[in-house]
């Protein structure tokens, strides 16, 4: 990961439960809303003024609008990591078009910070890929300002700079060039404004670092789909894999789907590739690996699988770890304890209801596993030496832990963010 938005604090480990299939198991508590503004809230420096933080709807989208009427904007519409954040004159586009939803400010499907998660004065902002550290979250404040929690410091249209002068974090001083209207229209479903419904996944999420499973093909030779068929605004999409209306990027898997050979369910998923096209085989030791995604699972027979750290090269057909979400909310963490698999340690997360948005943040260190939830603080377990010398790739999507006739039976995930990080 790029050291200009830092990792997740590490955390522990909570009892596992030994199994390979999913059972129903105790929830450990619900993601709430107030819990997230509670941690906002100590974060804030104690020489912050006297603006209290807003109450404000879970997802609202639209314009930032402040000094001069300016807008806040993605400038040149980029979505690249780093893309710098300036302030410009007012056009409706989807530059302009900012989602503010548990303490992320999002465009394009990245998240609003300060470079290198810096909190001095005079640190320029840009967008970079959610990953639910703590220099990504904001709080608007009663007199208009936005108060970046992690830094103290307020969003800042630097020296009340005229349009295309990139934006800053100040210390909070109440002024007109900290002051900013946010948007009041209420997001798609809870999804990420920005994102357009009119293109294909490619046109809205950088899809040329993956390859694409679906459920069709023949029997134990599933379809795939290559990264340049997925890529840009006119790219792969069809009933199994496409853009809903809120933009987002949706995965449907009907549990009679065709399977691979090492698997009795179907799948719609995302696969790592290399920049040069080929199937990425990373090696943990000595680095830092990221999966991070914001999502919502909207239909769910049992359970589905949304992400995972799978082997590649060493043998082994076996995901070192599975993320998988219940139709009751539950969300838990399945770590396998040898390569030869049928030993997977389950353990209990969180809860998130059904329908309702969310991020995680998986990452492998060496031979150090993470997991974070909505930015929460991550829980931390280690990979068994069995595992040392084996190649590592990420999947992504829906990957549907029921299997059976039905066409019409399945699960169906929506994707607002996602993005990979080797370091």
């Amino acid at each position: 990961m790029d050291a200009a938005h830092p990792d997740d604090p590490a955390g522990t480990s909570a009892g596992p439960r030994l199994r390979r299939t999913p059972l129903a198991a105790l929830a450990v508590g619900t993601l709430a809303a107030a819990a997230l503004n509670a941690s906002w809230a100590a974060s804030a420096q104690a020489s912050a003024p006297a603006p209290t933080a807003v109450t404000a709807a879970a997802t609202t989208s639209g314009p930032i609008t402040g000094y001069e009427s300016l807008c806040l904007d993605d400038k040149s519409a980029g979505t690249a990591n780093k893309n710098p954040v300036d302030v410009y004159t007012c056009n409706g586009t989807a530059a302009q078009t900012w989602t503010l939803s548990g303490g992320n400010v999002t465009v394009f499907g990245k998240c609003l910070g300060p470079t290198g998660g810096g909190t001095a004065n005079g640190t320029v902002v840009d967008i970079y890929t959610c990953n639910g550290t703590a220099a990504q979250l904001w709080q608007p404040q009663s007199n208009g300002e936005l108060l970046n929690t992690n830094s103290g410091k307020c969003l800042d249209d630097t020296g009340y700079g005229g349009s295309g002068t990139q934006a800053q974090i100040w210390t909070c001083g109440d002024t007109a060039n900290q002051q900013w209207v946010m948007p009041t229209g209420s997001g798609s479903g809870g999804g990420t404004s920005g994102l357009d419904p009119s293109v294909a996944p490619g046109g809205n999420f950088d899809l040329s670092l993956w390859e694409l499973q679906l459920p069709t093909g023949s029997a134990g030779d599933p379809t795939t789909i290559l990264p340049s068929q997925l890529e840009g605004d006119n790219g792969f999409q069809d009933s199994y894999f496409y853009t809903g209306t809120d933009g987002s990027m949706t995965f449907w898997d009907p549990e009679n789907g065709v399977t691979t050979p090492n698997s009795n369910y179907s799948r719609s998923e995302l696969r790592e590739m290399t920049a040069g096209g080929a199937a990425a085989n990373w090696f943990a030791a000595g680095t830092t690996n990221k999966l991070s995604a914001t999502l919502k699972a909207t239909t769910v027979p049992g359970s589905v699988c949304v992400g995972q750290i799978h082997l590649g090269s060493g043998g082994s057909t076996k995901p070192l770890l599975e993320l998988f979400y219940h139709s009751n909310g539950e969300i838990e963490i399945g770590i396998e304890q040898t390569p030869a698999g049928g030993n997977e340690v389950v353990y209990d997360i969180a809860n998130v209801p059904l329908g309702t948005q969310w991020s995680y943040t998986i990452g492998l260190a060496g031979s150090t596993i993470s997991l974070s939830i909505n930015g929460a603080a991550a829980r931390t377990w280690t990979a068994s030496s069995t595992f040392n010398g084996y190649g590592m790739y990420f999947k992504a999507g829906d990957y549907d832990q029921t299997s059976g006739s039905s066409s019409t039976v399945g699960a169906r995930v929506e994707f607002y963010a996602l993005g990979i990080s080797h370091s």
